[in-house]
C-alpha cells in the first residue's frame, strides 16, 4: 500500500512538473521558444505573403494573426487531435517512460567507466577558471550532440526501413496539418526506442570523456539548458512542425537545421519519401546520401501516403492501432492448400 503512494505522490509532482511546460527552459513550448518562432513567422509574413499551403492561402494572408493561425490548419480535425493527444500522451505514455533516459545514459556510463556513478559525478562537475578549460567544455558539448544525433539519425533510418518501427513511427507522420503540439504526436514505443538508444549513447560518450579527461565538463548553458540545444530551440524550432517554411538560404540550409528540412521528412510526395532523417545537424543527411532541400514548398503535403483520415483520428486509436498492424505483420502468412489435380493434369 505504501509504494502505492509513493507513486501517486511521483505521479503528482510528475504532473505539476508537466504543466509548467510553457516556463521551463528544459521544454520545447517554453514561452521563450515560442515567441522566436512567432518572430521569424513575423519576417516571413512581411517578406512574402505566400508561404501558407492550401486553397485559403491568399485570403488567411491579409493579416499577420491569421498567417500565424490560419483557418485551413486549426479547423482541420488534425489539429485538434494533436491538442488532445498532448495532454493524453504526456499523462500517461510519458510517465510511463519517466526516468529511461537518465536510467540508460546512466548504466552507459557504469560500463565504460567501471561501474562509477554518473550522479556523484555529475555533482561534483569541473571548475572552469582557464580559457582551455571553456574550449574543452564547448568541444565536450558539441561532441555530445553530434553522438546524440548520429544515434537520432540512425533510429530515424531504421524507423522508416523496418516494416514493424514503421508501423509505431507512423504515427508521427499521420498529422495532416502541423502546429507546435504535432510534434508530440508520438507513439510510446518511439519514444522508448529513442531513449534506450540514445540514453546509453550519452552514457557510453560521458564515460569515455571522463576516463581521457579525468573529469566531466560542464557544457556552457542558459537558463541551464545547454548553448547548443537553447539555440536550436530559438532558432525558429517550433516552426518545423507547422505550416510555415522556412529555409536558410543556399549551402547554410545543410549546415544548420531549419523548419522546411523537417517539413520535407514529413511530406508524403514521391520524391520526399525517406528524406531528411537528422534532427539537428542536417550533415548526416548530406553524408548519407538522404538530403533533399526543394527552393519552396509546393510539392510539400504533410501526411501518409495512403492512409485513410478514419485511421488514426483519435488519442486512443494513435496508442492501439500501429499494436494491431505490427502483430499482423508479425503472424505468418496463411498458405492456401493447393487445390487437387484432377486426372486431366
Amino acid at each position: 500500500m505504501g509504494y502505492l503512494w509513493d507513486l501517486l505522490g511521483l505521479y503528482t509532482d510528475y504532473v505539476l512538473q508537466f504543466f509548467g511546460f510553457l516556463w521551463d527552459p528544459g521544454e520545447r513550448l517554453f514561452l521563450l521558444y515560442l515567441g522566436t518562432a512567432a518572430a521569424f513567422a513575423f519576417v516571413i509574413y512581411k517578406l512574402n505573403r505566400h508561404h501558407v499551403t492550401g486553397p485559403e492561402a491568399d485570403r488567411e494572408s491579409k493579416n499577420f494573426l491569421s498567417f500565424l493561425l490560419p483557418r485551413h490548419v486549426w479547423s482541420h480535425p488534425s489539429a485538434w487531435l494533436d491538442v488532445r493527444y498532448f495532454f493524453f500522451h504526456h499523462l500517461i505514455g510519458h510517465f510511463l517512460l519517466f526516468g529511461v533516459l537518465a536510467g540508460c545514459t546512466a548504466w552507459g556510463y557504469a560500463l565504460v567507466t567501471g561501474g562509477a556513478n554518473l550522479a556523484d559525478v555529475a555533482r561534483l562537475g569541473d571548475a572552469q577558471s582557464h580559457p582551455s578549460d571553456y574550449a574543452i567544455a564547448l568541444a565536450y558539448m558539441v561532441g555530445f550532440f553530434l553522438i546524440g544525433d548520429l544515434i537520432g539519425y540512425t533510429i530515424h533510418y531504421l524507423q522508416h526501413k523496418i516494416p514493424i518501427l514503421w508501423e509505431f513511427h507512423k504515427v508521427h507522420h499521420s498529422a495532416e496539418v502541423m502546429h507546435p503540439m504535432s510534434n508530440f504526436r508520438e507513439h510510446p514505443v518511439d519514444n522508448l526506442f529513442y531513449k534506450i538508444a540514445i540514453g546509453l549513447g550519452y552514457g557510453i560518450f560521458i564515460g569515455l570523456a571522463s576516463n581521457i579527461l579525468g573529469y566531466m565538463p560542464s557544457m556552457p548553458a542558459v537558463f541551464g539548458v545547454p548553448v547548443l540545444m537553447f539555440l536550436f530551440n530559438i532558432m525558429g524550432y517550433n516552426l518545423r512542425h507547422s505550416h510555415i517554411w522556412l529555409r536558410w538560404p543556399g549551402v547554410w540550409s545543410k549546415v544548420f537545421p531549419s523548419p522546411a528540412h523537417h517539413h520535407v521528412h514529413h511530406s508524403c510526395h514521391p520524391t520526399h519519401f525517406d528524406k531528411n532523417f537528422a534532427f539537428i545537424f542536417p550533415v548526416w543527411d548530406v553524408i548519407f546520401g538522404t538530403y533533399e532541400m526543394p527552393e519552396d514548398n509546393r510539392d510539400v503535403k504533410f501526411g501518409v501516403a495512403g492512409m485513410k483520415s478514419n485511421e488514426m483520428d483519435s488519442c486512443v486509436k494513435l496508442y492501439v492501432v500501429p499494436f494491431k498492424k505490427a502483430f499482423r505483420r508479425l503472424r505468418p502468412a496463411k498458405k492456401h492448400p493447393t487445390a487437387p489435380k484432377t486426372p486431366a493434369e
